[in-house]
């Protein structure tokens, strides 16, 4: 079975095919620049990767091109467009209607206009890309599949804010949260290395890229989780602030600021970037706290800080933890800051294994507590695009 996955951005078109149930990819890409005359797709195959200037006024035609390249590009994946069994569509917000991963319908689409306004940078895009796909793959099966939906499980105790009933019931202002689909499949990840079944398994999952999340999860379910209404709110991230008083925003404005430039600040030019004045890229930081960079030490230090100290709440409302979860750019790939986070976790039960820690980067899964540990540590590195593939082909299957 071929599984097209795609994830349509306002001015891009990452995709990838997958040969299910082996999770096989077989080609993957991304165009860039969609909606100009000097588009640049990078396809990758076995065959190697080609870099190409299209014109892709828009995404039909952006989509059209890439699946032109799958079957035409050297080490063509499909001979046909007719061998897609499936599209998975990667839909950033359903807010608190979409539950799960759904066969793509006018209900479905109705869902996405009315949430565009909550995700007025994706949505409308991922109604692009839908469209699109249903014009150019008829015969798929079109599976939207929700970042938000994982994470609707939340009790009304932890989606709700604080402020006016009405801002509620007529602004919708709730935590929806995020990397919905990266924290589920962390999860059933997780589940399966610790012979667990996954409506059994008690964890905090954390996602450390440029964007950074985390969720509790109890008996498989989300339960809370550290983004907001907005990917704003919660922990220190590449560029956004994360938790801030809401009152800054107002002082800032009485000092002379737009609105947009404040929004634009703690969205853009915040988090690990602001602190350390111009870096975001942990691997950056980390090279300049070596040669003694105040500002990037402080800003590393800032990051790991709330990082601890999120785990330390979402322990206290959680039952018995069976792991904590560690992924995303950061979590797989730089043992220095799990191994800092390990340390800030030791009132927890948590003990490190250098030697495991050390040993882990790169696309690789394990364990970096000892045998003796109370408290476990993992280091899984995610996948959305599985997920997606995963979710879609359940419904490939019985078309």
């Amino acid at each position: 079975m071929k599984i097209f996955v795609i994830n349509c951005g306002s001015s891009s078109i990452k995709y990838q095919l997958f040969d299910m149930p082996g999770e096989t990819s077989i080609a993957r890409g991304l165009l860039e620049r969609v909606g100009t005359d000097n588009a640049v797709l990078r396809h990758e195959t076995g065959a190697g990767v080609e870099r190409t200037e299209v014109a892709a006024p828009e995404h039909s035609s952006g989509l059209k091109i890439i699946l032109d390249a799958l079957v035409s590009a050297p080490g063509n994946a499909i001979d046909s467009v007719d061998e897609i069994d499936g599209v998975g569509h990667r839909i950033v917000h359903g807010g608190a209607e979409a539950t799960s991963s759904v066969p793509i319908d006018e209900s479905v689409i109705s869902i996405l206009r009315r949430n565009s306004d909550l995700a007025p940078l994706h949505n409308p895009a991922h109604l692009a890309g839908i469209r699109a796909g249903l014009e150019a793959m008829p015969q798929a099966c079109h599976v939207g599949v929700f970042d938000t939906a994982f994470l609707t499980t939340l009790p009304e105790k932890a989606y709700r804010y604080a402020v006016p009933e009405k801002w509620y019931t007529e602004h919708r202002v709730r935590k929806y949260g995020f990397h919905g689909t990266s924290h589920k499949y962390v999860t059933l990840c997780a589940a399966d290395l610790l012979g667990k079944e996954p409506g059994r398994v008690n964890l905090i999952t954390v996602h450390m890229g440029n964007g950074v999340s985390m969720t509790a999860v109890s008996g498989g379910q989300a339960v809370d989780h550290s983004m907001g209404m907005t990917p704003l709110q919660g922990l220190m991230m590449g560029t956004r602030s994360g938790d801030i008083d809401p009152a800054i925003v107002f002082h800032m404005i009485s000092s002379g600021m737009q609105a947009e430039e404040v929004d634009e600040a703690l969205n853009k030019q915040s988090g690990l970037f602001g602190v350390s004045q111009g870096r975001s890229d942990m691997r950056d930081l980390l090279s300049s706290v070596e040669g003694g960079d105040a500002a990037a030490a402080l800003a590393v230090d800032m990051f790991i800080y709330r990082i601890v100290k999120y785990i330390g709440a979402y322990y206290t409302i959680l039952p018995p933890l069976d792991a904590i979860v560690l992924t995303g750019g950061i979590g797989e790939n730089s043992p220095i800051i799990r191994s800092r986070i390990c340390g800030g976790l030791e009132r927890l039960g948590v003990i490190a294994d250098p030697q495991a820690n050390a040993k882990i980067t790169g696309g690789l899964a394990g364990k970096i507590t000892t045998g003796n540990s109370p408290l476990s540590v993992w280091v899984i590195p995610t996948n959305e695009e599985v997920m997606i593939a995963r979710e879609t082909a359940r419904f490939a299957v019985d078309m």
